[in-house]
């Protein structure tokens, strides 16, 4: 019964162990080699790169600066993962150029969306576009961030469904390369302050002073923390953009229509609060308004029938007069 010879070196025609096998197979087979010692290595760095993100959110407290530190060490972890590729293949730093331009003309045209998603992660660190907890609306979404990755925006999605600016419970994840495509709306980068504002119907013949020094005076005391806040944050603005001074202090205007007097409540408030601000606006409004005894009364849509025809039935048909 036939054997299975075993192997044998080619210099010293003595047979060859697991070992020597498997170091001979690696010498015949240097790019197999080569291939299997940068995996070895990118998986050690991979593993470093989470063990020092465990390490920091075990040890830092602050949310801010601990999500701050994990996104460093992820970001040093690319370059370092890149520069070691580059290194690796192409055996030589200074081949850093040629190399770049080889990859870029192979996956110009496949990797477009990629390539742009992390153009646009730079470009939103550097330039500090909008960063995590910032509410901002873009491609037509509108959010509170939650994170930011080398490929994606992740937002905690507002609206659709629910009314005002309530959170849907959807999480959205957004291509980073939408920051080149479209405008940015961010609600609270250098002025978190936004502007709102109320219609409230009041019928004729009401005493409209007495309107006007109700709406006035209930949002002094529902808004004076924030017109104060807001004038400092203003000022900043002003010091930095190219923009004139703005009204910020609450203002009413009155408008005569068909049915009604509007009077128009115009104020400023934080935008995270507008939904919780408005509703106390309103409700002190409406108890003050009760307190008038009729003097005050809020306005309904109102119909007047002019003439009803009268329809007479004959021999003839039906005949209007």
């Amino acid at each position: 019964m036939d054997t299975k010879s075993p192997l044998i070196t080619p210099e010293t025609n003595l047979p060859m162990d697991n070992s020597q096998y498997i170091s001979q197979w690696l010498i015949d087979h240097p790019v197999a080699f080569m291939v299997m010692k940068y995996l070895v290595i990118v998986l050690v760095l991979v593993l470093l790169i989470q063990f020092v993100r465990g390490y920091l959110k075990r040890r830092i407290l602050d949310v801010s600066v601990r999500y701050k530190a994990q996104k460093g060490i992820e970001i040093i972890g690319y370059i370092l993962m890149g520069l070691i590729s580059i290194t690796f293949f192409t055996g030589n730093i200074k081949d850093f150029t040629l190399a770049i331009g080889l990859f870029s003309a192979g996956v110009a045209f496949t990797l477009q969306e990629l390539i742009l998603s992390v153009a646009g992660s730079l470009y939103i660190f550097l330039v500090q576009v909008y960063k995590p907890g910032d509410r901002i609306q873009i491609n037509g979404i509108k959010g509170d961030v939650i994170d930011i990755d080398s490929i994606y925006t992740t937002m905690m999605e507002i609206g659709e469904w629910v009314s005002s600016d309530n959170f849907s419970g959807r999480i959205v994840k957004l291509s980073n390369a939408f920051v080149f495509k479209g405008p940015i709306y961010n609600y609270s980068m250098d002025f978190p302050f936004i502007w709102d504002e109320f219609d409230l119907p009041i019928r004729y013949g009401s005493d409209i002073e007495e309107t006007k020094r109700i709406m006035t005076e209930v949002a002094v005391e529902v808004l004076s923390q924030y017109t104060l806040e807001s004038n400092e944050k203003w000022r900043e603005v002003v010091e930095k953009f190219y923009i004139e001074n703005a009204q910020l202090d609450p203002t009413l205007a009155l408008t005569l229509t068909d049915n009604w007097i509007q009077m128009n409540l115009r104020y400023i408030v934080d935008f995270k609060k507008r939904r919780g601000v408005k509703h106390q606006l309103n409700d002190k409004i409406r108890e003050a308004i009760d307190k008038t005894e009729g003097r005050v009364i809020i306005a309904s849509s109102t119909f007047e029938v002019v003439r009803i025809p009268i329809v007479k039935l004959g021999d003839q048909g039906p005949t209007r007069q």
